[in-house]
């Protein structure tokens, strides 16, 4: 119940809101807070772990269709595919204007798109959770370096009371001293 208390007290302190009124993230930023804990977390092994296979596969697709080393492949077996075609002469499989050939690009670009566009998805999905977190660690910090202003706040403000009660203390014992010093001559 009482980390309850300091939760809806933070809220109201830092935020400036009641904590049933926050959103998700704050309340786990403010739990957080209240409970000295630690919030930061590991986005991509989370990430990883609430995706299927098909979108693992999707991602490792996709990265491997959009490097170098495929580009390289595909462009060896472009040129293998045009220079045995054309020097099979009559005993080709696949003639001149090389229509298999386009066949067999046209399939490949139909299945790669929609790999790509799954892979895409998944990473909007992973940066958008990224930022999320990013969002509650900023908010925690923001939330910690407020905390910490304030509490170097209070501590000047009880040093400066602690001197100026010293002051005071030494005013009174000058003046005590005037007074004898004024009796005596």
């Amino acid at each position: 119940m009482t980390d309850n208390n300091n939760s809806a007290a933070a809220a109201r302190q830092w935020l400036g809101q009641e904590l049933d009124t926050l959103g998700l993230s704050e309340r786990r930023v403010i739990d957080r807070l209240t409970g000295r804990q630690a919030i930061s977390r590991d986005t991509n092994a989370a990430f990883d772990q609430t995706g299927g296979l098909g979108g693992r596969m999707a991602d490792r697709v996709a990265a491997f269709g959009g490097s170098w080393p495929f580009i390289g492949a595909f462009l060896a077996f472009l040129t293998a595919w045009c220079i045995l075609n054309l020097v099979l002469g009559r005993g080709a499989f696949d003639h001149y204007p090389f229509i298999f050939l386009n066949l067999v690009l046209s399939m490949l670009a139909a299945i790669q798109a929609p790999i790509i566009m799954m892979s895409q998805n998944r990473q909007g999905e992973k940066d958008r959770l990224a930022a999320a977190h990013d969002y509650e660690v900023n908010l925690k910090a923001e939330l910690e370096i407020m905390a910490l202003h304030e509490k170097l706040d209070r501590m000047r403000n009880d040093q400066l009371r602690q001197v100026m009660a010293q002051q005071q203390m030494q005013l009174d014992l000058l003046a005590e001293a005037l007074r004898r010093l004024e009796t005596r001559g």
